[in-house]
């Protein structure tokens, strides 16, 4: 694929900053190309080509571009280059994704449309948005509750982002931390306080600075959000319920997006090639590798291919989002001496995530990751593809930070009981 000048000159003036300002762990692993696996963990190294690259400005890096940025910009520069909407209105000019722009923000490999990158956006006029805009959204969509039409601000983008990379786990304990009469609700403020430790605890937060040249600033959870959670009045109480209800909501939208992009047949089905696609995109495997188990897997279902559905697709999701608790269920069976068969990871499944999956779902997955094809899962590579997958890349699939954030919010309740007591 060809790049245009004007991008080519961005890139290279990029990496130059990235090897003048950077750390040196980050320009290692921006200019390293070789990732090797094992049941170990993923170690990165550089060839002396990398080396080279790494030392010598205007020597550009081997096109990942997209993904690069992805990976290792701040997010108010992954979401000007990702974004495709600018709102023209008098003076106002403010930047606007489609859910579309944020699943490709999120997601390796998926092209910018041509044209459209950093600062480069499509114009249109708000009051013909329902008439421009077709965003392929149920009326009931999670986007329309962020009050612009289904579009996502900067403020908004911040925000979801958060909430997709943050677990339940971690909500529920900030949530306890703020509820003083233990009846397990937060109101505005409170949440104002839980989001915004939550957030710096993340990856994303410690990325972002606030950008007043661009007009990237985070502001908060917007308007139309704090109504739907704390009603018109701001009287409302919030659950950690609903609150938990909202992102099983959020991510099960940005599953279906993703779903539906691969085209699925008359039958609503994806191929199984699609589902390892989908579910090895943030595995970090080398190119070799993974086209590896793709091969693999449309060697196995060539003959016989039946294709999964959105809700197998989900069902396998939803088990995903309990990880964590699976992959103790998984250490348990390996000390026991047992083998993880395809019997074993079903029973896994229904007991510990309460999810029926589908026995050719579980076929895919062994097809995917049992190499030498014995049956049996290695679930230390398993466990860790999946953790990556759930967080979509955004966090490193382990606690990092955790102490730190319950010392945080520890602090905060106190601080808050303090002033509490004081008046």
């Amino acid at each position: 694929m060809l790049i245009k000048p004007e991008e080519f000159l961005q890139i290279i003036e990029y990496e130059n900053r990235m090897r003048a300002y950077s750390t040196p762990d980050k320009i290692f692993r921006y200019f390293a190309t070789v990732k090797v696996t094992s049941l170990g963990g993923t170690e990165t190294y550089m060839t002396p080509d990398d080396f080279l690259r790494a030392i010598t400005p205007g020597m550009k890096q081997p096109d990942e571009y997209e993904n690069r940025i992805r990976h290792y910009s701040t997010p108010d520069k992954v979401f000007r280059y990702f974004a495709t909407l600018q709102l023209t209105n008098n003076d106002i000019h403010e930047v606007l994704m489609t859910p579309d722009d944020f699943l490709r923000s999120m997601t390796p490999g998926i092209k910018q449309p041509d044209g459209l990158g950093l600062d480069q956006y499509k114009k249109y006029d708000p009051k013909n948005i329902h008439e421009k805009l077709e965003l392929a959204l149920d009326e009931n969509s999670i986007f329309y509750k962020l009050g612009s039409a289904g579009l996502i601000t900067f403020s908004d983008y911040i925000f979801l982002l958060t909430v997709l990379s943050t677990s339940r786990r971690h909500f529920e304990i900030a949530f306890r931390m703020f509820d003083f009469n233990g009846d397990g609700d937060v109101d505005s403020d409170e949440f104002g306080k839980v989001a915004t430790l939550i957030r710096q605890q993340t990856s994303i937060g410690n990325r972002h600075r606030d950008h007043a040249n661009t007009g990237n600033t985070f502001k908060g959870v917007n308007s139309a959000l704090t109504t739907y959670f704390f009603g018109p009045n701001m009287k409302q109480k919030l659950t950690i319920e609903k609150f938990l209800d909202f992102q099983e909501q959020l991510q099960r939208e940005i599953l279906s997006l993703e779903f539906e992009r691969r085209n699925p047949d008359e039958n609503g089905k994806i191929t199984e090639v699609d589902f390892t696609e989908l579910l090895l995109a943030y595995a970090g495997y080398s190119d070799k590798k993974k086209a590896k188990m793709l091969k693999r897997v449309k060697k196995t279902f060539k003959e016989n291919p039946k294709g999964i559905n959105k809700e197998e697709y989900l069902k396998f999701f939803h088990f995903l989002n309990n990880i964590n608790d699976v992959d103790t269920a998984l250490t348990f069976y390996n000390i026991a001496g047992a083998s993880i068969d395809q019997a074993t990871l079903k029973h896994v499944a229904k007991t510990v995530a309460h999810v029926d999956l589908s026995d050719h779902v579980i076929q895919v997955v062994y097809t995917i990751f049992d190499e030498n094809m014995d049956g049996q899962l290695s679930n230390r590579e398993f466990v860790a593809v999946m953790k990556n997958r759930v967080l979509r890349g955004l966090e490193k699939p382990k606690d990092t930070g955790f102490v730190k954030l319950v010392q945080s919010l520890i602090k905060c309740a106190k601080n808050s009981y303090f002033i509490q007591f004081d008046k």
